[in-house]
């Protein structure tokens, strides 16, 4: 696709190529559903800090406006995030995958395909349990008639921080073409996730209140590599939030854990 809003300041692509023996593990790291890098790239500067390799990519129709997502859907976001990781898999020994809320959906997703090359994910408050009542199931129908819907009528929680002075800087509004790609996207991924043998380490927040920590949970109950990480201190935007430091840390921890020998 051709974008054609500017992309806003703050939320460009961030990368960092590494230091030391930790430059040999790649790590992406990815913003959510009509989010940018702002939220992912204080993540990735952290772990950039501590030696590794980081891509913080923006992924298509995301920090611009909401027409450029408009003209996306999930499949056009998973592609962006396989190039990432092919590019990763060149430079580095080992791989992994972290995101944010649908980053996070995108990073499971990752795990279930690409199950030779990459080290391990990092879920981080994300979405995988299917939507449920009469509005998910006319969704498909009111697409061809609604093209968009405020944020807030779409469920979606403002700044959803327990730290003050949060902004995501995302979308106030959401097209329901690209948001209804997700949701099926995401109810496929739930009927995929005990094939997972990837390694992940599911991080939530169960005072989250744009995505219940129910879909975390799942996670860890039906993938049999799963772990877990409980944010107390945060809500959703946890990358920017009171247990960022904690979530960098257990991120390294992890990574280091399960990375393949050098060479």
């Amino acid at each position: 696709m051709v974008e054609r809003f500017p992309v806003q300041a703050g939320c460009e692509p961030w990368s960092a190529t590494g230091d030391g023996e930790n430059a040999r593990i790649g790590i992406c790291v990815l913003h959510g559903f009509t989010g940018n890098p702002h939220t992912s790239r204080p993540l990735g500067q952290g772990l950039s800090r501590r030696g590794f390799t980081v891509e913080v990519p923006r992924l298509p129709g995301h920090g611009t406006h909401w027409r450029d997502m408009a003209e996306t859907t999930y499949d056009d976001w998973r592609n962006k995030v396989r190039e990432v990781l092919d590019d990763l898999e060149q430079r580095c020994d080992a791989v992994f995958c972290a995101g944010l809320s649908m980053g996070g959906t995108l990073a499971i997703d990752m795990a279930w395909e690409r199950t030779a090359t990459l080290d391990g994910a990092i879920p981080i408050n994300a979405t995988v349990l299917p939507r449920e009542g009469f509005l998910a199931a006319v969704a498909p129908l009111l697409e061809k008639i609604i093209k968009r819907v405020p944020a807030k009528a779409a469920g979606l929680v403002e700044n959803d921080a327990k730290k003050p002075g949060v902004d995501e800087h995302a979308y106030d509004m959401v097209p329901t073409v690209p948001a209804n790609s997700f949701l099926a996207a995401a109810k496929t991924l739930h009927a995929r996730l005990e094939d997972i043998r990837v390694p992940l380490l599911v991080a939530y927040a169960p005072e989250d209140h744009s995505v219940p920590c129910e879909n975390s949970r799942e996670v860890i109950r039906r993938v049999p590599n799963a772990e877990e990480l409980i944010l107390n201190n945060s809500y959703h935007l946890a990358t920017v939030d009171n247990d960022a430091d904690l979530l960098e840390e257990k991120i390294a921890e992890f990574a280091l854990r399960h990375a393949k020998p050098s060479g």
